[in-house]
């Protein structure tokens, strides 16, 4: 991940605000580009006079400095460093200022692994209920404050929820298989419709049920605000042009049996999430995988909506986005309130992530043995 002008980070500073570093941030994971390798960014500026910029990572195998990139005016430092797929690295930094180290700066974990986006609506967010937290302990969260351990609630959703959530262990899953750090950044927000995330201005004939992110026109059709989808986007920029693996979307329950007035037909709910996946590549410059997962879950009673599950199937045999997770299957005690609940009890939440790491997985298996 490239540091962006668009989002400020938290200052990090040593020797009395010698040097300010936008990257790595603690517990950063940065995609790897092959399985065994990828790259770390290093960025900042120096405050006191110098004349050289070195990082290294130090691990069990390179120890060497490199040489960073300095601009003598501004004293901003700029290198990329090779790094095997794994961590937490600790990286280092030493500013010179005629051969005399001037400062040092230590960020204790740094990744190289997998990287992912999830967007959505409750069960993608922290409504579930009881909070996880990363057993192994290589699973880490972005933000727009930063990075931390991937341990509930979930940073940086756009909502204000505060429980549980199924990507520890869908983090933990894949560490376990593949033996590198997951990044996970998570931009849901409950009970949105798919006409929610809609990008800012598109229009549509039948309001959600839930009435954020969108308003009424003039000519009486209903418009999205482009909240959510712009949200997305924010980290998709931020991440950079091949900076993450793909974004995970688990949504279809407020599409699922809506009350009347409120309801839309499978075919648009495909049109309008290809619309969704279609836009988002275009502005974030590259095509990057969509999985869609099969979901449309309410009660016992209401356990499936044949027509939105169709609609989600229609994006992977179109080869629109890639076969997510069927998480319809996840009943009985997988839900909250003793199995009574839309939202996923400790059980389920645990299902949720492997499932989630198994469609994940098998993709990754395919990608990594190309390269």
């Amino acid at each position: 991940m490239r540091p962006s002008l668009a989002l400020l980070f938290t200052t990090l500073s040593a020797f009395a605000q010698s040097l300010i570093l936008d990257s790595p941030r603690d517990y950063q994971v940065f995609q790897r580009q092959s399985k065994s390798s990828g790259t770390v960014v290093v960025a900042g500026r120096a405050t006191v006079n110098c004349d050289a910029a070195d990082a290294r990572i130090a691990d069990r195998f390179v120890n060497q400095w490199q040489r960073l990139a300095l601009d003598s005016q501004t004293h901003a430092f700029h290198g990329d460093l090779a790094a095997a797929a794994g961590g937490w690295y600790r990286l280092e930094l030493r500013i010179q200022d005629k051969g005399q180290v001037v400062a040092t700066f230590e960020v204790p974990h740094v990744g190289v692994g997998e990287v992912f986006i999830v967007a959505g609506q409750s069960n993608a967010t922290n409504y579930g209920e009881v909070k996880q937290q990363t057993r192994t302990g290589m699973i880490a969260a972005y933000s727009a404050a930063g990075w931390t351990l991937a341990n509930d609630p979930q940073p940086g959703v756009q909502d204000n929820s505060k429980n549980g959530s199924f990507i520890p262990a869908f983090g933990d899953a894949l560490y376990d298989k593949y033996r590198v750090p997951i990044g996970v950044a998570a931009v849901g927000h409950g009970s949105t419709s798919v006409r929610q995330w809609l990008p800012k201005g598109e229009q549509f004939d039948v309001p959600p049920t839930m009435g954020k992110f969108v308003h009424q026109v003039e000519s009486g059709r209903w418009e999205s605000e482009g909240t959510l989808f712009d949200g997305m986007m924010q980290v998709a920029a931020q991440f950079g042009h091949g900076g993450f693996r793909a974004l995970l979307w688990h949504q279809g329950e407020s599409d699922a049996h809506q009350a009347p007035g409120h309801d839309i037909p499978a075919d648009l709910y495909t049109r309008m999430l290809a619309q969704i996946i279609r836009t988002s590549r275009r502005q974030a410059g590259w095509d990057f995988p969509w999985f869609v997962a099969q979901v449309s879950y309410h009660t016992p009673a209401d356990p499936s909506c044949p027509e939105i599950r169709d609609a989600q199937k229609a994006l992977w045999q179109s080869g629109i986005a890639l076969e997510g997770p069927d998480t319809d299957q996840l009943t009985g005690d997988n839900r909250q309130n003793g199995g009574k609940g839309v939202h996923m009890s400790d059980k389920g939440l645990q299902a949720h992530g492997r499932l989630w790491a198994e469609k994940v997985g098998a993709y990754l298996d395919t990608v990594l043995a190309a390269r």
